[in-house]
């Protein structure tokens, strides 16, 4: 038997039933990932399976640098072949990593090799996937649909034209390619950055900006271009989240001193970002967009490594902060206060915090939007799309909240080839529902444990998002 097979990861015959009649088969709506929109419009055939594996993962960087292979055979200029093989036997010493799960599951799916990859086997796997990857169904497009994906949102700057996002949707392209607003230099402290920002912004507006009411008149601007081009999410990325109230005056004044290039102090930038968060979300709130923030991870930890590869090359780590519950509850209370609280996706990178999240998530939960659910705990994430992270997050889930109305996992990847992690999460989920149905924890329903796998699976993302 193969080692990826239906009972893969399933350890009881219920979730495997519901593996294979509701979960297997169901569509994938990713709705967060770093897929580069012009790499889908042009899409240019993969040189080898380096190019395609290696080139861009931090996950698999990571774990060479553990297993002691040079970094010129993981981001350097050794040879497709050297960084390959190096990969076949860091891949032997991945058990009980995820690394390892998600390899061979690519490998099986769509290259149809039923073995695994290790030191020994490395050169004829190498050559088995190359020389399928001269073919059309290997191309960017063509891996997508094999996927079964609906649905591919990206992650983009507020600037970006979205050129390629428009000519994907006059094409034969049945995926629907969509953008996500992730406006990251709204809150960049670096004031020389934010005064690049502010002038781009300009010339798009076509008017200067002068004050915090320009400003956000501007990005009232962006956030409607994007919504033209189908946008309905946007994404943010804190180190921590922080609310720090201000009134009107205070933060105008701390507008125009960032705008004049002056750094500000600690608490001039809690308020600014708070302030910042607030119009963001009302923008957000009167279009029905989603709101993700995705928060808790420092970032270029390794200054040498960070000198000579420059940044996001792996040396990432996760974040412990402190009184998130009075920051996370203080900031969704400022926004509903407001009538400004959208839709919202809440990610915690530090499994310890799973429960203040959720809790906090419960507070704010309302049925006057029609969506069930309407402020959603996050799957796990980056350290966390693990299968324990992934079962600490649905237990998590289903303690304080309700797993029925969950949206689902996400690959927030930059490969081609990573949508095996959503049959992953289907597999986990299988499992740990068919755990509860037989230790006798909930009734053998099969209705409502297949509506519960199909929503988590695929209907409630299409429902929340609105696609």
């Amino acid at each position: 038997m193969s080692f990826i097979n239906d009972r893969f990861m399933i350890g009881n015959d219920v979730g495997v039933q519901l593996y294979l009649d509701v979960a297997k088969s169901q569509p994938v709506i990713d709705y967060h990932c770093h897929l580069n929109a012009k790499d889908i419009y042009e899409n240019k055939p993969f040189k080898d399976i380096t190019e395609l594996w290696l080139a861009g993962d931090h996950y698999k960087w990571r774990a060479m640098r553990a297993n002691g292979i040079p970094e010129n055979k993981i981001t350097g200029t050794a040879s497709a072949e050297e960084k390959f093989q190096a990969w076949a036997e860091t891949v032997e010493s991945c058990f009980g990593n995820p690394l390892y799960h998600w390899t061979h599951l690519e490998l099986y799916q769509y290259f149809a090799f039923e073995g695994t990859l290790n030191s020994k086997n490395w050169r004829e796997v190498m050559n088995h996937c190359n020389k399928l990857l001269q073919q059309d169904d290997f191309k960017p497009r063509a891996l997508i649909t094999r996927s079964n994906v609906e649905v591919i949102c990206t992650t983009d700057s507020p600037l970006d034209s979205l050129e390629y996002h428009r000519l994907l949707q006059d094409s034969d392209f049945t995926t629907r390619v969509l953008p996500t607003f992730r406006p990251d230099e709204i809150f960049e402290p670096q004031p020389e950055v934010f005064a690049a920002f502010i002038s781009k912004l300009s010339q798009f507006a076509g008017n200067k900006i002068s004050t915090i009411d320009d400003f956000n008149q501007a990005i009232a601007q962006r956030i409607d271009w994007f919504h033209e081009a189908g946008c309905r999410i946007s994404d943010h990325g804190p180190l921590e989240i922080g609310y720090q109230p201000a009134d009107e005056r205070t933060v105008a004044a701390i507008f125009l001193k960032k705008q004049r290039g002056e750094k500000l102090n600690a608490e001039e930038q809690a308020q600014f970002d708070s302030a910042m968060f607030l119009m963001l979300a009302g923008q957000y709130k009167q279009r029905g967009w989603a709101m993700q923030i995705h928060f808790g991870a420092i970032r270029n930890n390794n200054t040498a490594m960070r000198n000579a590869l420059g940044i996001n090359m792996g040396f990432d780590s996760i974040n412990d902060q402190n009184h998130l519950a009075r920051h996370l509850n203080g900031l969704l209370d400022a926004m509903s206060q407001q009538n400004a609280l959208p839709k919202t996706i809440i990610y915690n990178l530090n499994a310890r915090d799973n429960d203040v999240v959720a809790s906090a998530i419960a507070n704010f939960q309302s049925g006057e939007s029609g969506i069930k659910s309407p402020i959603q705990f996050g799957s796990g994430w980056w350290f966390n799309d693990t299968r324990r992270g992934m079962e600490n997050q649905l237990n998590t889930l289903a303690d304080q909240g309700l797993l029925m109305n969950f949206i689902g996992m996400l690959t927030d990847s930059r490969s081609f080839v990573s949508y095996p992690r959503h049959d992953y999460f289907r597999r986990i989920v299988c499992n740990l529902v068919g755990s509860w149905v037989e230790k006798g924890e909930v009734p053998n329903e099969p209705e409502i444990l297949t509506r519960m796998i199909k929503n988590i699976c695929h209907d409630n993302a299409e429902a929340y998002f609105g696609f």
